[in-house]
């Protein structure tokens, strides 16, 4: 199990202010939290270094660049299908833009993007079923993303 790694209100405060823009400058993050810029950086530096902080990314518009069909698809294994050779071969896939290791039914949890339906089919039945351990897959289609967000870095009352 992963260790919980403690925030004091300075990393909270820095968090909030990358999440809702992440190209916010280190100066301007000092400025709006009325703190030292070298203590941002250093703040920044910590929380990368303990993996709090993974990575400064860029969210795409998928319908934008032509992927109008999403789907969940749930991934059965066969008996002495290896998880790992599948993932490495889900990874090859570009229209395979996030995998999860599940319980229950699944050994394996996917999202696919696809231009159209037969482009989805295409995926699907051409390329992910064809991969060596892949048993059967069962998909649900995406229409739409109602909401996404970061885990809670504030203390959450149970």
């Amino acid at each position: 199990m992963t260790a919980k790694i403690s925030l004091d209100n300075y990393d909270k405060q820095i968090l909030k202010e990358l999440e809702e823009d992440g190209k916010k400058p280190f100066s301007q993050i000092a400025i709006d939290l009325d703190i030292s810029n070298t203590m941002v950086h250093q703040r920044i530096t910590r929380l990368k270094k303990e993996g709090i902080l993974k990575r400064h990314s860029i969210e795409l518009d998928e319908k934008k660049l032509g992927f109008e069909w999403g789907a969940f698809t749930g991934i059965t294994l066969h008996p002495n299908g290896n998880t790992y050779e599948v993932i490495e071969d889900l990874k090859k896939i570009p229209e395979v833009t996030e995998c999860y290791h599940i319980s229950g039914k699944y050994a394996l949890y996917i999202r696919v993007v696809a231009q159209d339906n037969e482009h989805m089919r295409d995926i699907l039945y051409t390329k992910i079923e064809n991969i060596a351990g892949v048993q059967d897959t069962e998909s649900l289609v995406d229409f739409g993303c109602a909401f996404k967000r970061n885990a809670p870095f504030f203390e959450v009352n149970r």
